[in-house]
């Protein structure tokens, strides 16, 4: 393919992806789907998203949560390039990727400046993204992107504050659909925040799922 042809063509992807997405109720309560489309980002590590997945599986069994999918997201991974994945335990692969920005810290709001080294912490007023697993909760009114996001419950000492600081997931005018390597992602104050067209698929996704949905930060 052309350059300009791939980025149609990826941008077609996100575009029509949730139209692809079934919302009815499947065994055990949990959402039924098919994107029936191959994601635009062939060059991830599928096996090392899989080895995080098997820990993530057992984790959402245990705590009565979505055993059909969940959300990952390798913060060691430059923030330039797709590393926020809806995985499908059934399929064990992922289903499509995007990009995800993490917070500024101390820099500046908006820029790319920690895109190979950001910095992370729980502490109010950081300005930074929290590590660790996270319960996807309440759908809501926002005021970026789509104007739709979802609250995060953080579930790990590390993360315990997210409510408190109001880190939410949602959509963002300023973030690409497609990788913007070796630049990086903007960053704001430690929301992960991701494209429209991808938080247009994400939210199809949580709004089908009768159970609450893992995300987990890591690195």
């Amino acid at each position: 393919m052309t350059p300009v042809f791939t980025r149609i063509f990826n941008s077609l992807i996100l575009l029509f992806l949730p139209f692809y997405i079934g919302c009815g109720a499947g065994a055990a309560g949990e959402s039924t789907y098919s994107t029936g489309l191959e994601t635009p980002f062939r060059h991830i590590d599928v096996q090392h998203f899989r080895q995080q997945a098997r820990l993530a599986k057992p984790f959402c069994a245990r705590e009565g949560m979505n055993t059909r999918i969940c959300l990952l997201a390798d913060m060691n991974i430059h923030s330039g390039k797709a590393r926020l994945v809806v995985w499908d335990f059934s399929k064990d692969t992922f289903v499509v990727a995007g990009l995800v920005s993490h917070g500024c810290g101390a820099g500046p709001w908006g820029k790319d400046r920690s895109r190979e080294r950001p910095v992370f912490s729980n502490r109010p007023d950081s300005h930074c993204s929290s590590l660790g697993k996270y319960k996807v909760g309440k759908r809501g009114y926002g005021e970026w992107g789509i104007h739709v996001n979802y609250l995060l419950h953080g579930l790990e000492p590390t993360n315990s504050n997210a409510l408190a600081r109001q880190v939410v997931l949602h959509g963002w005018d300023a973030i690409p659909d497609q990788e913007v390597y070796p630049d990086g992602t903007p960053e704001g104050w430690g929301c992960p925040a991701v494209s429209n067209a991808y938080m247009t698929t994400l939210d199809s996704l949580l709004r089908g799922s009768k159970r609450p949905v893992l995300l987990w930060l890591y690195r």
